[in-house]
Formats: C-alpha cells, sequence, structure tokens
C-alpha cells in the first residue's frame, strides 16, 4: 500500500463526495437539534420531563441497531439503504412546519418523528460502518476520521448560530425545513459515489442468531468490549445534561434562542480544534492517552455552564466556554476510538458490531434522557447538570489495565483472534 500524504484524501473524489454530503448534513442537524427542543419549550410549553421524554425518544430506536445491524450485514450494497434512510428523513422532518401550518403540531407528533427519524439514523449508521473502510484505505482510516470530525465541529459552531437566527426570524417549525433539506442533498451525493460493495453476509443463521453473534463478537472482544463500556458510561451521564442544557439556557440563564445558538456556536469552535488536533497527540503522546484524557475532560465541562451568572453576557460566556471545552475534549476521544475499532473489526462484522454497540451505547442515551428529565423536576436543572459532570468522570475507569489505554499507534493494529 502506498504511503499517502497528509492531503491525499482531498484529492480523492469519492471522500470529496460524502465529505460534501456530510458537511451538509451535519449543518442540518444542528438547526434541529436546536429548534427541535425550543418548539417543545416555547410553542408547547413542555415541562423538563417532557423535554427529557423528547430527547429520548430521538434514541430510543438505538436499542434496536443489533437487528438492525445483523439485517444491514447481508445487504451487500451498502449505499441503497443509506440514501433510503436519508430520504425518509426529508419526509418525516417536513411533517412539522406542514403541521404547525396547519395549527396540528403536538407533542405526541414530535415524539413520533423522533422515534422514526431516530431509526432511520441507526439504518444509516450500520451500513456507513461498512460503506467506511470500502472508501477509505486502511491507513487513511485517522486521516478520514479526522477530516470528517472537524466538518461535524464546524457544524456545531456556525450550525446553532444560523440556527438561532432561523428560529428568531422564521420561528422553530420552519428552520428545521433547513435540517429536511440536507438530507435531500446528502441522499443525491452518495448516489453519485462509486464505492464498490463488499461481500454479503450469507450464513444462513436467522436474525436473532446472527444478532447474538455480532453481541458476542463485541463483550469478547478484549478491545471492543472495554470501549463500549467506556463509551456507554459517558455517554449515559451526558445525557442526563443535555437532556436539559437547552431548557437550562433559556429559562433559568435567561438567554434568547439567538443567544443560545451563538453561545453553542462559539463554543464549538473546541471540536474544530479537537478534531485537528486529535491526530498529532496521537502521534505524540499515544492514541490510548490521548482517549483516556478526552473521557475524563469531556464531562468535566459542564461545571463551566454551571458557574454561570452576572450579566446577559458573562452567562453566555460561560455557556460558550462549557462547549468549547467539552467539545475539544469529544473529538480527541472520539477520533483515535473511532479509528482503533474500525483497525481491530473483522471485516465481515462491522454493520453487526456497529449495531451491537450501537445498542448499548446508544441505547442508553434515552435511559440518561429520562433519568435527567425526572431528577430535572426531583431535585432541579442545575443541580441535575452537576450529577451529569461527576457521573461522567467514571467513564475513566474502563481504561484502567485495557489494551486500550496501552495502544500507542494504531498501523499495526490488526482484528485479534477470538
Amino acid at each position: 500500500m502506498s504511503t499517502l500524504s497528509a492531503t491525499s484524501l482531498w484529492r480523492d473524489r469519492r471522500f470529496r463526495t460524502f465529505w460534501s454530503a456530510q458537511t451538509v448534513s451535519e449543518f442540518g442537524d444542528r438547526i434541529t437539534e436546536l429548534a427541535l427542543p425550543l418548539i417543545a419549550v416555547t410553542l408547547l410549553d413542555a415541562s423538563a420531563s417532557q423535554v427529557g421524554f423528547l430527547t429520548a425518544a430521538v434514541w430510543l430506536p438505538s436499542l434496536a441497531s443489533l437487528f438492525v445491524g445483523s439485517w444491514v450485514d447481508q445487504r451487500r450494497d451498502k449505499r441503497p439503504l443509506m440514501i433510503a434512510a436519508d430520504v425518509s428523513r426529508v419526509v418525516l422532518l417536513l411533517t412539522i412546519p406542514v403541521a404547525y401550518w396547519l395549527d396540528l403540531l403536538t407533542l405526541g407528533q414530535l415524539y413520533m418523528i423522533a422515534i422514526l427519524a431516530g431509526t432511520a439514523g441507526v439504518v444509516f449508521g450500520t451500513a456507513y460502518a461498512s460503506f467506511f473502510v470500502r472508501m477509505v484505505e486502511r491507513d487513511q482510516f485517522l486521516e478520514a476520521n479526522g477530516k470528517l470530525s472537524a466538518t461535524r465541529s464546524i457544524s456545531f459552531m456556525g450550525g446553532p448560530a444560523v440556527g438561532g437566527v432561523l428560529v428568531q426570524a422564521l420561528t422553530a417549525p420552519v428552520a428545521i425545513v433547513v435540517d429536511a433539506f440536507s438530507f435531500a442533498f446528502s441522499a443525491i451525493q452518495i448516489s453519485r459515489l462509486d464505492v464498490p460493495p463488499g461481500e454479503a453476509d450469507e450464513t444462513p443463521e436467522p436474525l436473532l442468531a446472527r444478532a447474538r453473534s455480532g453481541m458476542r463478537y463485541l463483550l469478547r472482544h478484549p478491545y471492543l468490549r472495554r470501549s463500549l463500556g467506556c463509551a456507554t458510561t459517558v455517554n449515559f451521564f451526558h445525557m442526563i445534561g443535555m437532556a436539559l442544557l437547552v431548557l437550562f439556557a433559556s429559562r433559568e440563564l435567561g438567554l434568547s434562542a439567538g443567544t443560545i445558538g451563538l453561545a453553542f456556536g462559539i463554543g464549538s469552535s473546541g471540536g474544530l480544534l479537537g478534531a485537528v488536533s486529535a491526530a498529532p497527540l496521537s502521534r505524540i503522546f499515544g492514541a490510548g492517552r490521548v482517549i483516556a484524557a478526552g473521557a475524563v475532560v469531556f464531562p468535566s465541562a459542564m461545571a463551566f455552564v454551571l458557574l454561570a451568572q452576572g450579566s446577559t453576557f458573562a452567562r453566555a460566556v460561560a455557556l460558550s466556554a462549557g462547549m468549547f471545552v467539552a467539545t475539544f475534549a469529544v473529538m480527541c476521544f472520539d477520533v483515535p476510538l473511532n479509528s482503533l475499532q474500525a483497525a481491530v473489526t473483522h471485516d465481515h462484522m462491522r454493520s453487526r458490531v456497529a449495531g451491537a454497540f450501537s445498542t448499548i451505547n446508544y441505547g442508553v442515551r434515552p435511559l440518561g434522557a429520562v433519568v435527567g428529565g425526572f431528577l430535572g423536576t426531583w431535585i432541579g436543572v442545575r443541580e441535575t447538570l452537576l450529577v451529569s459532570a461527576a457521573g461522567g468522570l467514571l467513564s475513566v475507569l474502563w481504561l484502567i489495565g485495557s489494551p486500550i489505554i496501552r495502544t500507542h499507534e494504531l498501523s499495526g493494529l490488526e482484528p485479534p483472534e477470538l
């Protein structure tokens, strides 16, 4: 395999095409992530627990990822599944402004759309796990994940600010139209990609048996098992706080939609810095140590938000500072961890393992969101954010004594014999 320059992926037409699809879709997502809870809070007068349920509904389909991934593995060409997932989200999101214009919008509809759109996201994500390794060479995994993560970070910088302006100027339901169009663009771009399909897993096992084998592979894998425990712990406690963060910023900090979006956008510049820095930091300190550092710093960042007080400007700065630290740390956690997982997973198990991993890792997110909603009602929103920050620190315990924390370079890693 030839040695590629640091800029080689920008000369790869397939990667550029996929990158453009991901870029537009990510920006649309940031708008909806702000607009959806604001619809619930400002138009439908949702309580803390109801906002928690809405956040939970987005992640609830992750519980089916194990079976979705096993089903996806049987399909040789994953691209049509990704296109279908994008198109379905276009249709679902457009029903929100239609219902708003007809004065028919309800919390129940938001819950249903969140679940169905989340299901489409699960199909896309499990198919992408196999699609990615056929689009990008093994020695480009870290570079590709870094570039895609950098784009995602940029979307967190600009997306909320644009979303806040759109919400204030056009109302939240209308702003969601932008996200719908972003999925349409993604579907068009992915349809243009010429990525050779992989081998379908044509073993005669029934779906349930295939799902069990994917979960068994995951739980026996020395790298994946520990990374699962770490990521799941940090995700659970993170969602406890994230379920209430927009509500906290709106009601307790008294910030407008535009100010919240601007604070999120500026703060998310940390994610861009983290995505760009993750690969060089991994080369200097070792991928495992960077992953561990990210697992500690990421949940700790919520403390900045809790210190918010004083003038509107001071409160917005505190919110932005918390976002900056959190997004920097999560990129230092995600980029090397995703690349490590891609390097140590057998090809014929990728979608199954992605599904099994998501079932647990993302499956705890709705639970975390519901717990966050109930805690916000019971002990208070600020106190719940403190629980989120403190609990997330437990995630690093999974890495102690694991082969992950001892990993320095990814180039020599191969899937282990199981």
